[in-house]
């Protein structure tokens, strides 16, 4: 079981190394890396690649590591011993697997992705210790103790909002995507734009990497504000002659798809009135 990349995914040489590792280990795969670089849909494409199931655990603010296990709804028990239902008698008709449960379950090996585990709470990774190392856990309302089928190749991605617990994080094997170079990027697109005509492409990625570069910049654009606005570029039919701009032009065309924030947009205006006076 080998991860090569996919048609549809540009992967580096360091990255399939990382996610090979990982599965020969038998060890969770945490991948970082600015927003929008490709880490959810790593998992999706190793997924493909392997010919199995994925699972998907997007993880939020309010997250519990519980939720991943089961949960156990009294609310509805409770509601149904009131009207006298027969069901009330066993305690496993209340019970909603997780997504780690689905995965243990699972009579064939998956992909469990947990989606951004940076999200949730301190000591939300902290909490999953012990089941991602011996691959079971305890249902303590029905006393069984539900053990993983197949141990699950496990990718968790993280936007490096917050630290991880050193713990947790001897348990991983660690991947940081750095971002793309030019050569890299063109590979991306092609994916993604094929035929893109080759001047258009480097007048559009030189540009790019200006504006990713220029001190200052709040919020830099990822691989999937450049793919957007690429879109863009060759729905309106613009030429590399209709992209070029002095540094009297305050803006890139169609600059929404890659600035985020007023004062992004602001900076750049600034250079250019700067620029203007300077003449």
């Amino acid at each position: 079981m080998k991860f090569t990349g996919t048609d549809a995914y540009v992967a580096t040489e360091d990255l399939t190394v990382a996610v090979n590792a990982a599965i020969t280990l038998e060890r969770p795969l945490l991948v970082k890396g600015e927003p929008g670089t490709g880490k959810t849909e790593l998992a999706r494409q190793v997924a493909q690649s392997l010919g199995l199931e994925m699972i998907e655990w997007n993880i939020k603010s309010t997250t519990r590591a519980a939720q991943g296990l089961y949960e156990y709804d009294a609310v509805s028990r409770l509601r149904d011993s009131q009207l006298g239902e027969e069901r009330v008698h066993d305690v496993s008709n209340y019970i909603r697997r997780g997504k780690l449960w689905q995965a243990f379950a699972s009579e064939k090996r998956v992909v469990l992705l947990i989606d951004e585990i940076d999200k949730a709470d301190i000591e939300f990774p902290n909490d999953l210790l012990q089941e991602l190392d011996r691959m079971e856990f305890h249902v303590y309302e029905t006393g069984e103790t539900i053990t993983a089928r197949h141990r699950p190749v496990i990718i968790i991605t993280s936007n490096n909002e917050k630290e991880l617990p050193d713990a947790f994080l001897r348990r991983c094997f660690f991947h940081y995507i750095r971002f793309p170079d030019m050569e890299t990027l063109k590979k991306i697109v092609e994916v993604h734009h094929p035929g893109i005509k080759p001047a258009l492409l480097t007048t559009a990625l030189t540009q790019f990497y200006e504006i990713r570069d220029q001190q200052g910049l709040k919020k830099k654009p990822s691989t999937s504000e450049v793919l957007d606005w690429l879109k863009l570029i060759l729905a309106e039919d613009l030429s590399p002659e209709d992209l070029k701009r002095d540094a009297s032009e305050a803006l890139p065309r169609l600059h929404g798809a890659l600035l985020k924030n007023e004062q992004d947009v602001h900076l750049f205006e600034r250079l250019a009135f700067m620029a203007r006076r300077a003449r």
